[in-house]
């Protein structure tokens, strides 16, 4: 342990001697890619604007990715770079976000199973060079930044490429996601609970306060948004049936309203639903739960509305872009 730990820390100094404040800005904005709420948004955007079954592929993937990488951080227990050398200093406030164990990299998880979807069920090239492009430039911020090893870093994108590319099966097409939704909304149940049994019954061995806390919190999060997968795979497919279709527009406002509701049963709830329930956890499982059930069940509800929804300026605008384009094209 002892070996492999000084020969990660010799890479992150190495790493560290290229810091400039040019980079440190660079990187401190990069790394939020792989931040949950980010998932959370992309993944919506997908279910929501762009393809029903590529948002159940982006989001299931991004799910189990967070479970294996939360069981393997409470299971082997590896400090941060800082924590195991204590004159090691990362990047700026970067430590104050990075809580829990050091193995493996949440964010670069989170970054890799979203974008690797995304490259995955894209059939374009562009798309994909700029979804494995963020991909690596997330995993590499986290070493620049000082708060991951490179072996944490390249065990998440093997773990993210490897769910990535045996979940695809499962929706590439519509008769494989109508076969397969019941069996992983059943999966979705029995890892999420597994993950929260683990942590809150035989995981706190040797494990301290601050990483038990911060494991407490992520599998009663990813808890509450597996459950909430039942409801609205089977509420959807038998009332609700929604379309993704819309002009650029309708788009943009359903996406805008969308998220802002899902923003404020994120931030809004939070101290209700604690003062309700007395315990922060089964408050927390709660929430991600009605977020889930919102974005699938609730929000859906208004698309026939938005997929109707024409607006005579912008599409006078549109059309004249389109013909803009069209005589270039010529040319």
């Amino acid at each position: 342990m002892q070996a492999y730990m000084d020969f990660m820390m010799k890479i992150l100094y190495l790493i560290s001697e290229i810091r400039c404040g040019f980079l440190d800005f660079v990187f401190e904005n990069v790394t939020h890619l792989g931040e949950e709420t980010l998932f959370l948004a992309i993944s919506i955007f997908i279910f929501w604007c762009v393809d029903k079954r590529r948002g159940y592929y982006a989001l299931f993937t991004g799910l189990v990715g967070t479970a294996l990488n939360q069981a393997l951080k409470l299971a082997l227990k590896i400090p941060r770079p800082w924590v195991y050398d204590e004159s090691f200093v990362p990047v700026g406030d970067s430590k104050i976000e990075a809580t829990g164990y050091s193995f493996p990299s949440g964010h670069t998880q989170n970054v890799g199973s979203t974008f690797g979807c995304i490259a995955r069920s894209s059939k374009s090239r562009p798309v994909r060079v700029f979804s494995i492009s963020l991909i690596l430039l997330v995993g590499f911020s986290r070493m620049y930044l000082g708060v991951h090893t490179l072996l944490d870093v390249l065990v998440s994108l093997v773990i993210s490429a490897a769910l990535v590319l045996l979940l695809y099966r499962f929706f590439d097409t519509e008769e494989h996601f109508e076969k397969s939704m019941p069996y992983i909304v059943i999966a979705s149940f029995v890892i999420s609970l597994s993950l929260l049994l683990y942590v809150f019954l035989t995981g706190r061995e040797g494990v301290d306060e601050a990483n038990l806390y911060s494991a407490m919190k992520n599998s009663t999060t990813l808890f509450g948004c597996m459950i909430g997968l039942a409801p609205v795979y089977f509420l959807d497919k038998r009332y609700i049936k929604f379309k993704t279709d819309g002009k650029w527009y309708a788009q943009i406002i359903k996406l805008a309203l969308g998220l802002c509701g899902v923003m404020l049963i994120k931030s809004g709830l939070s101290s209700p639903l604690v003062a309700l329930f007395g315990n922060e956890f089964v408050a927390r499982a709660v929430r991600y739960f009605l977020i889930v059930c919102f974005a699938g069940i609730i929000w859906p509800m208004t698309f026939k509305y938005f997929g109707n929804l024409e607006i005579d300026f912008l599409d006078s605008f549109s059309e004249k872009i389109s013909r803009i384009f069209k005589s270039k094209k010529a040319e």
